[in-house]
């Protein structure tokens, strides 16, 4: 799907959070700011281009000097190549406005790169040209970024959420097939093993295997693509919309796009195919002994588009050992529902 693209330059995604602390200086900066804050409320996941003048191999994409503030050409150019070597983006990197935001905001488990402006928005010389941006030591980024992306971008709402629960769980148990997306087969087994069970209101994955337990073993269980509404409806990170999921920092359907391929490949299937409950549970935990193989992403920065804190830099240490743990108890209850 082709979409139009909002060109960026990097200072100003720095200005967006600061603005949220405190106003920003009537020049240049509060215009752009205002229109990149306004469509970013209104399409979170808008296609942004940053875009600064970098020169070199990178000329295709310099914007000029049109939205350069009032500190000095040389200090804009040194301001937006210092926010992106911090952040390990390139002139000309394009993702969705989320994505950019939730990488400069502090995350669970992960701090933010650029924790101040201090630095990059001001550098504390007193030669002409280099003084900086007069709001640099103010502490409004500082507060903006205190606020969360949250004031950025508005969460799910919690009674839409609630409603979401209830409609997809009754769905799930009158539907002639259930649809899950391939690797939350195994993150529902994850779940198992460390104690979930429903009602769960992040996702329908403790329903779905509840119901398999118990009520409907031989369910015809079709593999999907994307955060599919059956198991993800209720979930905090899914982007109705567009259903997809944006959890970490906003990328997470990509990341979960090649864990869903690479399970896919470990269980010789594809998107599509559908297989009973039981069968394709004993498949799983004959070919996925441990998420080692399907959920690590070992070497990831956190700022990359890959980075998994939460079931991959951090599965070697914790989350292999749930899905083992809830494998062997799932297996045994699967093989008594055979005798």
């Amino acid at each position: 799907m082709e979409r139009a693209v909002l060109k960026v330059r990097p200072y100003q995604l720095m200005c967006a959070i600061c603005s949220l602390g405190g106003p920003l200086p009537q020049d240049v900066r509060a215009g752009a700011v205002e229109r990149l804050k306004a469509a970013v409320r209104g399409d979170p996941d808008i296609p942004v281009m940053l875009v600064c003048n970098a020169g070199d191999l990178f000329l295709w994409q310099d914007p000029g000097a049109g939205e350069d503030t009032p500190e000095g050409a040389d200090y804009n150019r040194k301001r937006d190549l210092d926010i992106l070597q911090r952040m390990n983006w390139l002139p000309g990197t394009t993702l969705p406005a989320r994505v950019l935001f939730r990488s400069l905001f502090p995350l669970t488990r992960r701090p933010t790169p650029i924790p101040t402006a201090e630095g990059l928005c001001g550098y504390g010389a007193s030669e002409a040209g280099w003084e900086g941006c007069p709001k640099a030591r103010s502490g409004d980024y500082e507060r903006g970024l205190a606020l969360g992306v949250e004031a950025l971008i508005p969460p799910r709402g919690a009674e839409e959420m609630a409603r979401e629960k209830g409609a997809s769980v009754e769905a799930m148990r009158s539907a002639e097939e259930i649809r899950i997306r391939p690797h939350l087969l195994l993150c529902a087994v994850c779940q198992y093993g460390g104690g979930t069970r429903p009602p769960f209101m992040p996702d329908n994955l403790p329903e779905f295997l509840q119901m398999v337990l118990t009520d409907r073993p031989e369910a015809p269980v079709r593999l999907v693509r994307q955060a599919d509404w059956m198991m993800c409806a209720p979930c905090p990170n899914r982007v109705p919309g567009m259903n997809a999921c944006a959890n970490l920092q906003g990328a997470g359907g990509l990341s979960n796009e090649k864990r869903d391929l690479d399970v896919l490949q470990a269980l010789g299937l594809h998107f599509g195919d559908v297989m009973p409950a039981r069968e394709l549970y004993r498949r799983v935990f004959e070919r996925i002994t441990t998420t080692l193989t399907t959920c690590a992403r070992a070497g990831c920065c956190p700022t990359s588009a890959w980075w998994d804190r939460s079931c991959g830099d951090a599965n070697p240490e914790t989350r292999h050992r749930l899905y083992e743990k809830g494998r062997g108890e799932l297996m045994v209850r699967f093989e008594a529902l055979g005798r």
